[in-house]
């Protein structure tokens, strides 16, 4: 249990603990004593404060010990540690969350999550009613009125209507000189010559983030919709690609650092010939002593 009082052999232990940290890193760094923390029974920490420019804010911790019933006080640890105000390393960040639209350059991949909530699997037919079932035959009906609806002569109103919703009712539309021309526009700035596509790992017509266009333009270009792409809101020729293809490659999940784990009871003791400067074995020692089978 954490005592609340310090003990008094160790809180006294002052200048033991400024001699330790003096011996460490030099007198001109360490300040005056600032306070005296019992961690435990018998183990108390001493704050020393740090004058090193480069960590304003730190303090040097010593943490001394003293055995049951013993008088000697010793050392345990000494350690630099931050304050309320000290100037720390910002909070590390996987590349993925510090990544923003447009650091993407030709030749990069970015890899995407296989959770990605951007993204979502394509037609798979697990929504398909089956061939007997009502809502086939529902659709079938509906087909059927459809049909007969063609063939009726529709009114005028109705092809206006209709007209209005394919953008028919336009006074003037692009010609297929115009068509041509937005088209080479296009393919220049975002094709499959540009240096982009050419480093690119896939194309543009098997990404999930491409958006279908109507028209004929629509057989060549789509719209990105990957706001890490270099071409997001822009139209993109379906041979254009990036590396931020949706299946170019899935995002492993980024490592969880593991705890630091100091193994001090283990003792490595090292054996030194009296009659020998350098060296800790015989030359003439056999092979079990030297680690060899």
């Amino acid at each position: 249990m954490r005592s609340r009082t310090p003990d008094r052999l160790c809180a006294e232990a002052v200048d033991l603990a400024r001699q330790a940290v003096v011996e460490s890193v030099g007198e001109s760094v360490v300040g005056s004593h600032l306070k005296a923390n019992a961690d435990a029974e018998r183990l108390v920490t001493h704050t020393f404060e740090c004058l090193d420019p480069a960590y304003r804010g730190w303090h040097w911790a010593v943490t001394v010990a003293r055995a049951p019933r013993a008088k000697n006080v010793t050392l345990d640890e000494l350690a630099l540690l931050p304050g309320a105000d000290a100037v720390l390393a910002p909070q590390w960040v996987p590349w993925s969350e510090r990544l923003l639209p447009g650091d993407l350059g030709p030749g990069d991949l970015l890899p995407t999550g296989a959770d990605d909530l951007r993204l979502e699997p394509g037609w798979t037919g697990e929504d398909e009613p089956a061939p007997n079932s009502a809502l086939v035959e529902a659709a079938e009906e509906e087909l059927v009125i459809a049909e007969s609806a063609i063939q009726s002569p529709p009114a005028r109103a109705e092809i206006g209507a209709v007209a209005d919703e394919l953008g028919l009712g336009r006074p003037r539309v692009l010609s297929r000189k115009g068509l041509h021309q937005a088209a080479e526009r296009w393919e220049t700035a975002y094709g499959a010559q540009t240096p982009m596509a050419q480093s690119a790992p896939a194309s543009c017509n098997t990404c999930g983030f491409l958006i279908p266009i109507g028209g004929s333009l629509g057989q060549a270009f789509g719209v990105c919709g990957n706001e890490f792409g270099p071409a997001d809101g822009q139209v993109v020729s379906l041979a254009y690609g990036c590396g931020a293809h949706s299946e170019a490659a899935v995002l492993p999940a980024p490592p969880v650092p593991s705890e630091l784990i100091l193994d001090e009871t283990v003792v490595e003791p090292l054996h030194i010939h009296p009659d020998r400067t350098s060296g800790s074995v015989e030359p003439d020692a056999p092979a079990e002593e030297l680690g060899h089978s």
